[in-house]
Formats: structure tokens, C-alpha cells, sequence
């Protein structure tokens, strides 16, 4: 750990109501090329939180294994490596709290892919998908979204790459390297990513007209640390 760290918790019988759909809405991509676009046409890039450090990291641990194990300077090298997992996890987290607020300023929903982060992780590219740290971000997402009044649901995250956002037309399957989505039906055309952003969206609309959004957590806003 980096420091002290406090919690104050209460315990009220007051009833906290659910927030409803209302106000604009907005459809979030998450992806590893962009960390998300959104279906207004907004991108954020993704920082390499862990990758552009791996090679320091590399570094103190070699120094760790070179020190006698137990000792003196082993506890001082070992330091070394938890305060720059500390510093990287710190860095992931500021970014995804001040992203997460930057999306909740003017919506009053929004709605994200349902993903399985679990098999994600399994894939070719796991390393890349722990570095994002989807999962912690969707966390912050639902409990922040919650905290400022802005509606957030999960839809399905089947084929929203393969639709177009235009006509409905399953276009098929892209590879990663197409990054553009071309609707030979209608002619429609966008950056892959908004283009499945603004399906999400679309889906979100439907499904919260109907309430019967999947709601992260089941409806209850997760705990996570404020900055």
C-alpha cells in the first residue's frame, strides 16, 4: 500500500430510488485500439498503463532476485516493485474516475456493452485487455453514473460490430485491422467503433422504453474509492 487509506460507512432505512431513463443518451464501445468511442462520434485513446512500465518493472524484479533473499536490501528492492504496481494501478484508476465523469457531464444515460471480461482475459490479447482494466472501469461507471443521477444499463453485446447502425443490416464479421464500417445496403459509413456505439445506444433505447434493461449489479450501485 501506498499510504493510509480511510472508509467511513452508514447505514440508513432511508430508500434510495433507482434512477430512471431520461435526458440524452449516449452508447460506449469499449475496445483496446481506442479505450472507447461513444456514438456521438467521441474516441478516447488508451493509455499502456502497465506496458509502458513493463520494461522498469522488468528491471526491479531482476534487482529483487539478485539480493539475498530476506535480507535488508531484498525488503528495500521488494518495496521497489509494490510502490510501481501501487503507482500503476493509481494512474489506471484517475484515469478511469476522471473518464467516467466526463461522460456522465450533460448525459442522462448510458449504456455499455454486457462483456465477459473473464474470457477476454483468456484471449491472445489478455495482457492488453488486464491493462485497460474494463471491469474496474464499468464499476466506477455504474456507481458514479448512480451518485449523479444519470441512468446506466449493460445490453447485449451480441453482433453490435456486424449491424449497421443505419438500416439494421448484419454486414458480417470484421477483422481487427477494419476499422471502418461500410453498410453496403444503405451506404452508411463510420468508424467501426461508433458505428457499434451507436448500436449499443440504440439498444439501450429500446430496451430502457421497456425497462427491461439488464442493470449493472442488478441495480445497486457497486462501492468504489473516490479520489
Amino acid at each position: 500500500m501506498s499510504g493510509w487509506f480511510a472508509i467511513l460507512t452508514l447505514q440508513s432505512d432511508v430508500s434510495v430510488p433507482d434512477v430512471e431513463p431520461h435526458g440524452r443518451a449516449l452508447g460506449i464501445d469499449l475496445g483496446l485500439l481506442s479505450f472507447l468511442a461513444t456514438s456521438e462520434g467521441e474516441t478516447v485513446q488508451r493509455p499502456k498503463f502497465f506496458v509502458d512500465l513493463q520494461r522498469k518493472l522488468k528491471l526491479l524484479q531482476r534487482r529483487v532476485s539478485s539480493k539475498k533473499l530476506g535480507s535488508a536490501n531484498w525488503k528495500k528492492a521488494q518495496a521497489k516493485v509494490a510502490r510501481l504496481h501501487q503507482e500503476i494501478a493509481d494512474t489506471r484508476k484517475d484515469f478511469h474516475f476522471k473518464t467516467v465523469h466526463h461522460l456522465c457531464n450533460g448525459a442522462g444515460m448510458l449504456f455499455t456493452e454486457d462483456l465477459n471480461f473473464k474470457a477476454m482475459s483468456k484471449g491472445m490479447l489478455c495482457k492488453h485487455t488486464l491493462d485497460a482494466g474494463f471491469g474496474q472501469f464499468l464499476n466506477i461507471l455504474n456507481w458514479v453514473s448512480f451518485k449523479r443521477g444519470v441512468f446506466f444499463a449493460k445490453v447485449d453485446a451480441n453482433y453490435t460490430s456486424q449491424l449497421c447502425p443505419e438500416c439494421g443490416v448484419n454486414t458480417g464479421k470484421k477483422e481487427l485491422s477494419e476499422r471502418i464500417h461500410h453498410c453496403p445496403e444503405c451506404g452508411y459509413t463510420a468508424d467501426r467503433d461508433v458505428a457499434a456505439a451507436q448500436v449499443i445506444k440504440m439498444r439501450g433505447l429500446i430496451a430502457a422504453g421497456g425497462h427491461s434493461v439488464k442493470k449493472s449489479a442488478e441495480g445497486t450501485p457497486c462501492e468504489a474509492e473516490t479520489l
